[in-house]
Order: C-alpha cells, then sequence, then structure tokens
C-alpha cells in the first residue's frame, strides 16, 4: 500500500476530481483524500490516461481545494471483510455499521466487484422457492439461483413486497441454511425506518444483512452498495454454503447513479441521457445469482426498480428485462381497485418456472392449473372492456361466469393480507375454487386426470 499522497490535483467538480502526473493508477483502484481541514475521503478511480487520474469522491467535494488537498492512491480495488456474522446487522454504502454495532472483523477481505461464474460451472436452476404470495407462488414461481424482478411504478406497494418475501421466502419442504441480504440504494429515512421496523418486529432481521444508502448520501455509495451486498452473499452462499435470497430496491436509482457520473464524465450519452454502458454495468450485477456445480450454495435475485411515468419500455426496465428471467409487474389498475398485493399476472413471467415445479417439486398438477387460470383471467378481463360498451346483460352465462370469476380470482388469489404466508398447496386448491365457478367444459389446458383428482366441481356438473 502506498503511503505517497499527491497535490497535484487540478480540479474538482461536484463528483470528480481529476489528479495529474499520475503513471500508474488502475481502474477501479480506491485513494485517500485529505482535505486541509476535516475528514479524510475515499474515492475511486473512474478512467486514467496520459498521467491523469479522474477520481470519483465518494461523500460532498463542497470545501475540497485544488491547491491543498492531498490524495494517496492504495494500489488496490475496494474490498469488504465477510463473515456469517453479518446476518442480523445493518451496513452503510461503505460496508461501516449504522446500527450501533462493533465493525465486523474477519481475516476474509473480499474485492466487491466479484468474479464472473463461468457458464460451464454453472448449474441449471431447479428447485421451487415459497414466497407465500400467491401470484408468484402459483403463477410466477420463483427458482433457486433465478434472477426476477419486479416492475413496479411510483407510489406502489413495491416496498411492502419486498418486507413480505423477505419475512416468508423459504425452501419448500427441506430444512436447509437460507438466509436474506437485503440492499436498499437511494431510499430516503421513512423507506429505512420502515424496512428495518417490520425486519425486527417480524424476528426476521436475524437472518438478514442489510445494507442501506440514504436519498441524502453519496451517490458513488449507490453504486458501491449492490457490489458489498452480492459479495456477502457470494461468501455466504460459496463459502459457508447457505442459499441467499438477495433483494435489491431500488435499482432506477442506482441506475440515476450511474447517470450522473456518466454526465459528470461526461460522455456520450444513450437512451434517455442515460449511458451507452448501462446494460453492461446492469449485467455485472444481475449475473452474479445462480448455482455453481460442485457447490452446495446458490444465490437468488430479486430486483425492485420503479418504472419512470410506468413505462416499461423505459431503458432501465427495457434493459433489466434482457438480462434476468423474467418479471413480477405492478398494476396501478388493480391497486385502485384495493387489491394488495396489485400483481399483474398476465403481463408478469417467470420464464424459468418450469424448471421448479410440477411432480415431487411442487404438486404434478401446478403447471396446468396455471395455464387454466391464466386464460380465464383473461377472457375474464376482455369481458370487461366488453361490458363497459353493450352492458353486462348482453352476455351469456358463460361469459358472465368468466366475468365473474376475474374479479374473484383479483380479490381472493391474487388478493392476500400483507401479514398472510399462503402455503402453496392452499394456493393450488384455491386456484381450483375459482376455476369451479365456471362451466367443466370450459377447461381445456390442464389433464382430465387432474381435473378428476383437485377439480372442486360438485358431482353432475
Amino acid at each position: 500500500m502506498s503511503e505517497v499522497y499527491y497535490k497535484t490535483v487540478r480540479d474538482v467538480t461536484n463528483i470528480l476530481m481529476f489528479v495529474e502526473g499520475i503513471k500508474d493508477a488502475a481502474y477501479g483502484e480506491i485513494v485517500e483524500i485529505k482535505p486541509e481541514r476535516g475528514e479524510s475521503l475515499m474515492g475511486q478511480v473512474l478512467e486514467s490516461r496520459d498521467g491523469l487520474a479522474i477520481v470519483q469522491v465518494f461523500g460532498v467535494t463542497t470545501g475540497l481545494s485544488s491547491e491543498s488537498s492531498k490524495i494517496r492512491f492504495t494500489g488496490g480495488p475496494a474490498k469488504i471483510a465477510v463473515s456469517k456474522e453479518m446476518l442480523g446487522r445493518v451496513f452503510d454504502g461503505t460496508g461501516s455499521p449504522r446500527d450501533g454495532g462493533p465493525r465486523i472483523t474477519s481475516d476474509k477481505l473480499r474485492d466487491i466487484n466479484g468474479n464472473a461464474i463461468n457458464p460451464s460451472a454453472r448449474e441449471e436452476p431447479s428447485e421451487f422457492i415459497e414466497t407465500g404470495i400467491s401470484a408468484i407462488d402459483g403463477m410466477n414461481s420463483l427458482v433457486r439461483g433465478q434472477k426476477l424482478p419486479i416492475f413496479s411504478g411510483s407510489g406502489m406497494q413495491h416496498n411492502k413486497i419486498a418486507v413480505q418475501i423477505a419475512r416468508q421466502a423459504k425452501l419448500l419442504g427441506k430444512n436447509e441454511k437460507f438466509a436474506i441480504v437485503f440492499c436498499g440504494m437511494g431510499i430516503d429515512s421513512e423507506e429505512a425506518n420502515f424496512f428495518r421496523h417490520e425486519f425486527e418486529e417480524s424476528g426476521a432481521l436475524d437472518r438478514i444483512a442489510m445494507f442501506i444508502n440514504l436519498s441524502s448520501e453519496p451517490t458513488m455509495e449507490r453504486l458501491m452498495l449492490p457490489r458489498m451486498a452480492l459479495t456477502v452473499a457470494e461468501y455466504l452462499a460459496f463459502e459457508e454454503g447457505m442459499h441467499i435470497l438477495v433483494i435489491m430496491t431500488d435499482m432506477t436509482n442506482y441506475c440515476e447513479a450511474l447517470r450522473e457520473v456518466s454526465a459528470a464524465r461526461e460522455e456520450v450519452p444513450g437512451r434517455r441521457g442515460y449511458p451507452g454502458y448501462m446494460y453492461t454495468d446492469l449485467s455485472t450485477v444481475y449475473e452474479r445469482a445462480g448455482k455453481i456445480k460442485g457447490k452446495p450454495g446458490s444465490i437468488t435475485q430479486i430486483p425492485i426498480l420503479t418504472m419512470p411515468a410506468d413505462d416499461i419500455t423505459h431503458p432501465i426496465p427495457d434493459l433489466t428485462g434482457y438480462i434476468t428471467e423474467g418479471q413480477v409487474v405492478l398494476s396501478r389498475d388493480i391497486q385502485r381497485r384495493g387489491v394488495y398485493p396489485n400483481i399483474d399476472v398476465l403481463v408478469s413471467l417467470s420464464r424459468l418456472m418450469n424448471q421448479g415445479i410440477g411432480a415431487d417439486r411442487t404438486r404434478e398438477d401446478h403447471r396446468g392449473l396455471a395455464d387454466e387460470l391464466y386464460a380465464a383471467y383473461a377472457k375474464g378481463k376482455d369481458l370487461r372492456s366488453l361490458v363497459a360498451i353493450v352492458g353486462e346483460e348482453a352476455l351469456s352465462a358463460t361469459d358472465k361466469a368468466f366475468l365473474g370469476f376475474a374479479d374473484k380470482f383479483e380479490s381472493t388469489f391474487v388478493g392476500q393480507d400483507y401479514s398472510e404466508d399462503r402455503e402453496l398447496l392452499k394456493t393450488l386448491d384455491l386456484g381450483w375454487q375459482l376455476l369451479s365457478s365456471v362451466d367443466i367444459k370450459e377447461i381445456k389446458r390442464v389433464r382430465e386426470e387432474f381435473v378428476k383428482k383437485y377439480g372442486k366441481w360438485k358431482t353432475g356438473s
């Protein structure tokens, strides 16, 4: 570690510092900045060319002087001390405790940038994770090792859903070491207090490592936070053999931080001002999920992002959808109906669902039942639009049954109490119960043997 301090700072902007006369600064290298007065700051090298090092400052640059500031290059990237003792603790964007507890002391230091998982070493995800939320478990199942984001909108209930998943998530029918790494980026104090209070009240905090960056804290910490959280997740999963669920909210704040840094560097902007490399940057976060052959642990990700103006074609959800294996989409219309959780199952998708459900995993009728529920709900929603034109009196008895099914499906299957941890078998049985309100002759997407075995139609119907 170098003890040489440079006083060749050429310029200081709102988040960047330009240092001249540096020959061997490395991309991602951590630096220490000593102002003339006050505490030292940390920074990271963003670019090095022709003896000029561009440093991103972790903190407020107000008061930093190009004449009096000194800077030291540490010679290595950002690292974090990892330990199982991090479960039950709360940390900030630099990895320091923000719960009043002691710092983590460990001789195990890990580079927060991690290493890409060799594709040939990846194990195919195939094990079901129960969240206790019917719209996910029954219709868009989460599989161990998957990346399944939640697409939300401003003012929607994604925070409550995130807490409910963290509180209830478990491996179906197995008693294995399971923990959660929670990562909150750019959230306000009210949200941070909500998450912490809910986890403490439910007792779930004991199995959760929380990383929180407030909206009032440095932008750069927002970019480091998910990498720190994932580094801890990788240690717990692949060195301690635990199964880790990583919940990250809000990825939109992360991307806004990325855009701010890109603008400060005067880079050529891409779509809507976001940097052209945002896809690559997001992939370095999302692709740290998965299973590795020969290792017992796994990392499953649920990134949460708020879509600006509820636009699912916005670059953030658009690029996220390309990298991840599906999405759970929240609906403002369903929320207006008073339904919680406000998940729109028709536009949601879990691409790995089929690999985690069925006989010996969930139940043999799971896939066919989900398909039948999708079809019946879609037909019922289409009929709502027709009723607005011709009135319900113009519908046939069969159409009225599907119209009623759509209402009941939203209120009793998608809808459930915030504190309800609904078992998968109850979810599946509820689906059959709702289908019994339509004519059995309309059931065409599930095998006849399963209709006879699990169906709720009365004899002779």
